[in-house]
């Protein structure tokens, strides 16, 4: 571990599950940090076993758990048993982070809220993240990606097409974003420590996310704007910006004009379509609204002739802006990606590197770790415990009475 990093010496406990909260101390782990991943006796943290099920990629190896708790150690708890509370407050006084996402009542009930940890480490920052807050009737409603950030935020209704039923978005979108905005909480309280000496407690969520996500038209909606109903492909607002067009091999490209009437003629030429300019109904860009469906139509047939390298050629050299729908394959071997660090390898002494997404936050005078493997379960339960100052016969104890695994 760098001692370069940001967060050397920073100590997190993670109590979380699936992807939000656990997610977030990775990026902590990134820049650093020495987190210990808490999990329950059996199966662990249930997201262990989410990759073995569709509509997730199909392979053996289990790399969402490598993608969201690299760089972690595992301990094994029961929090349920008395005994597992001492494990609990040693980790406490230990901590400067602790990261939960349990529901409220939960929380409650295994002793771990904010009233019942600040007391034991007065410096502590507790995070803690729901799916949809922290108050109000639904504050122990199980929340999930798909249901607390997509669907009740209305991105699922504003990013479908007209009478296309809703899409189910690739998993985890919401729950990285939360991660990053419960990170942000984390730096900030972090700093607040750094000028009062005192801990506190930071919160998210992902129907907060989503809100946030939505926000330009959810504040078109609170200062009641007229909504202009569902977007569809044939007939848009515009057929310049925002809109896609499928190549004769199959592939989707994406026009994004913002500064449209300099585009058109450029886009026109650059097509072999100069006739269109001639058009009225396409002479400005008021009639080109009015008559976006008739100029879909006619993009339809021109981009469904060629190829999408054919298309890539001649807008990249009349310098359009424009985007490329990608697939899996080009995603992975992308030269932007892997130029910027977005994609690194994983330090696991091969010779022959497997690769991981990296998270997105740089801080360019101090590197982050190489992402180091993911751990078992249980992996560092005995040699966390030694550092807390457990000695042989406790973890003995501690393991015969069910509090450890």
């Amino acid at each position: 571990m760098s001692t370069d990093s940001v967060f050397s010496g920073l100590k997190v406990v993670d109590v979380a599950s699936f992807i939000a909260g656990p997610a977030a101390t990775t990026v902590l782990s990134d820049f650093g940090a020495d987190v210990i991943k808490v999990e329950p006796p059996g199966i662990g943290d249930p997201f262990r076993s989410t990759y073995l099920f569709p509509p997730h990629p199909s392979l053996k190896e289990n790399y969402m758990w490598q993608l969201t708790n690299r760089n972690k150690r595992s301990l094994v708890v029961d929090l349920k048993n008395p005994q597992g509370h001492e494990v609990l407050a040693r980790l406490v006084r230990w901590a400067d982070v602790l990261v939960t996402n349990f529901p409220p009542r939960v929380r409650k009930a295994l002793k771990l809220d904010y009233e019942d940890i600040a007391p034991l480490n007065a410096r502590l920052i507790y995070a803690d993240v729901t799916g949809y807050g922290e108050l109000g009737p639904e504050a122990d409603k199980p929340g999930f990606d798909i249901t607390a950030y997509w669907a009740r935020s209305g991105l699922m209704q504003f990013t479908r097409d007209a009478s296309s039923p809703p899409a189910v978005p690739v998993p985890g979108i919401g729950d990285h974003a939360t991660a990053i905005s419960l990170y942000a909480a984390i730096v900030t309280g972090l700093y607040r420590r750094e000028r009062t000496g005192k801990g506190c407690n930071v919160s998210t969520s992902l129907i907060a996310e989503g809100a946030w996500a939505t926000a330009l038209w959810l504040q078109a909606g609170l200062f009641g704007a007229k909504f202009n109903g569902e977007i569809d492909r044939k007939n848009p607002p515009n057929a310049l910006f925002g809109a896609s067009y499928r190549t004769s091999d199959n592939r989707w490209l994406l026009l994004s004009f913002v500064v449209e009437d300099k585009n058109w003629p450029v886009f026109a030429k650059a097509i072999e379509r100069a006739d269109l300019l001639a058009d009225p109904r396409f002479a400005d860009s008021t009639n080109r609204h009015t008559n976006a469906g008739a100029l879909v139509a006619e993009l339809d047939r021109v981009f469904g002739a060629q190829t999408l390298g054919h298309w890539k050629t001649l807008l990249d050299a009349a310098s359009l802006p424009y985007g490329v729908v990608q697939i899996p394959e080009e995603i992975v071997k992308d030269p932007q990606l892997l130029a910027n660090g977005i994609i690194v390898p994983i330090d696991d002494g091969s010779t022959n590197p497997r690769y991981t997404v990296n998270s997105p936050v740089t801080v360019k005078e101090s590197p982050k770790v190489a992402p180091r493997v993911a751990p078992g379960l249980g992996e560092h339960t005995d040699q966390v415990l030694q550092e807390l100052g457990f000695d042989a016969d406790r973890i003995d104890g501690l393991r015969a009475c069910g509090a450890i695994a």
